[in-house]
């Protein structure tokens, strides 16, 4: 065989046995402590913003999911059609979308979704649309 060839079957092997290779390249982590979502690209960080999560009463889940659906205009069936813009779903019902009520941003607020800036949330969204739901994935870490 051809040393090329055999030097591209290596590389090959290395790429589908690799851990990473297919590791999701968009992460969003979410400290329930810190009420923050941190947005790493390819290992990089590339935003970290303020979330709401969920008040007393209500539970955001903790743990580790891919993103499995988006909806730019979403309206909550549970909760009286409430607006739920941008939103990333990864959990059932769960999903990290847009709130206008920004100045409870920082702090525990929501029925357990995880609630961003709406410019923020318009960016994440785009993110994993462009990145693929399958690479995306949410972290909800205490």
């Amino acid at each position: 065989m051809p040393r090329i060839a055999v030097v591209f079957l290596a590389f090959l092997f290395t790429q589908i046995h690799s851990p990473t290779a297919f590791a999701a390249n968009l992460i969003a982590n979410v400290s329930l402590s810190s009420q923050t979502m941190t947005v790493s690209q390819n290992g990089i960080v590339r935003h970290r913003w303020k979330v709401s999560t969920a008040r007393k009463g209500y539970v955001t889940p903790k743990g580790s999911w891919s993103a499995k659906w988006l909806s730019k205009n979403h309206r909550s069936r549970k909760y009286d059609d409430a607006p739920m813009p941008y939103a990333v779903f990864f959990n059932g019902g769960y999903a990290v979308h847009a709130t206008y009520d920004l100045k409870r941003l920082g702090r525990p607020a929501s029925h357990g979704c995880i609630r961003l800036h709406p410019e923020n949330a318009a960016e994440f969204f785009s993110l994993a649309s462009q990145n693929g739901l399958s690479n995306t994935r949410i972290i909800v870490t205490r």
